[in-house]
C-alpha cells in the first residue's frame, strides 16, 4: 500500500521527477569542476613557491641544470636559465655560456630581453671571437643608447679593439665614451678602470719576451 501524499507536495515531486534530479547532477559537477580548480591553483602556487626557492637556492653549475630541467615551464625558469649561462661563463665554459645566451636570446624571460644579447658578445669575447663581440657590443649600445647595459657594452667594444691589437681604435673609443659620459662620476670612474686596463693589457703584450736561458752543457 503506497503512503498517501500530501496534495502540497505534489509540485514538488513533479518538478523532481522533471527537473530537479538534472539539477542536482549539475551542482555536483559544477562542485567537482570548482574543487578542481582549486586543487590545480594549489598545484600551480605549490610549483611556482618551488621555482621560486630553486632561483635562491641554486648555486653550481649542475644544481642550475637541474633546476632549469625541473622548472623550464614555470615563470622562474628564464631566470634559471640565466643564472645557469652566468653560471657557465664564470666557471670558463664559454661555447655552453654562448649557446645557452644564444637560445635565451629568442625566447628571452620578461624583463631580461637584454642580457642574453649582452651576455652572448661576452662569451664571444672570451672565446677571442673580437671582431665578432665588437660587432655584437656595438649593435646593442646602437639599439639601447638609454639601456643600464649600455655603457658595458661601449666599453666591451673598447676591450674587443685592444686585444685585437688595434690599441689606438680602443682609445679613440675610451676617448668618445668619456666625452659622452662627462657629467657621470659613476660612469667616469668604470670608463677610467677600463682605460687603465687596455693600456696596461698593451704594454703587457708589447714588453719583450725574457731572454731564453742558455743550454746547460751536458756533463
Amino acid at each position: 500500500m503506497k503512503p498517501k501524499i500530501n496534495p502540497e507536495f505534489l509540485p514538488i515531486i513533479e518538478w523532481w521527477e522533471k527537473d530537479g534530479k538534472h539539477y542536482v547532477y549539475g551542482l555536483l559537477i559544477a562542485a567537482v569542476l570548482v574543487g578542481g580548480w582549486y586543487a590545480w591553483k594549489h598545484h600551480r602556487a605549490a610549483v611556482a613557491a618551488d621555482a621560486s626557492a630553486s632561483v635562491a637556492s641554486a648555486f653550481t653549475a649542475e644544481e642550475l641544470e637541474d633546476a632549469v630541467a625541473k622548472h623550464s615551464g614555470s615563470a622562474a625558469g628564464g631566470v634559471l636559465r640565466i643564472r645557469l649561462a652566468k653560471s657557465y661563463f664564470d666557471a670558463g665554459r664559454y661555447e655552453e655560456a654562448l649557446a645557452a645566451y644564444e637560445e635565451l636570446a629568442g625566447n628571452p624571460p620578461e624583463g631580461f630581453a637584454d642580457i642574453p644579447a649582452v651576455g652572448r658578445a661576452q662569451c664571444l669575447e672570451a672565446l677571442s671571437r673580437f671582431d665578432e663581440a665588437r660587432k655584437a657590443f656595438d649593435a646593442f649600445a646602437e639599439a639601447n643608447p638609454s639601456n643600464y647595459l649600455a655603457l658595458s657594452a661601449q666599453i666591451g667594444a673598447a676591450r674587443c679593439f685592444a686585444q685585437a691589437g688595434d690599441r689606438k681604435a680602443a682609445l679613440a673609443r675610451i676617448d668618445a665614451i668619456k666625452a659622452a659620459n662627462k657629467d657621470d662620476e659613476v660612469a667616469k670612474a668604470r670608463i677610467e678602470a677600463a682605460e687603465d686596463v687596455i693600456k696596461r693589457y698593451e704594454a703587457v703584450k708589447a714588453a719583450p719576451a725574457p731572454a731564453a736561458k742558455p743550454a746547460e752543457a751536458k756533463k
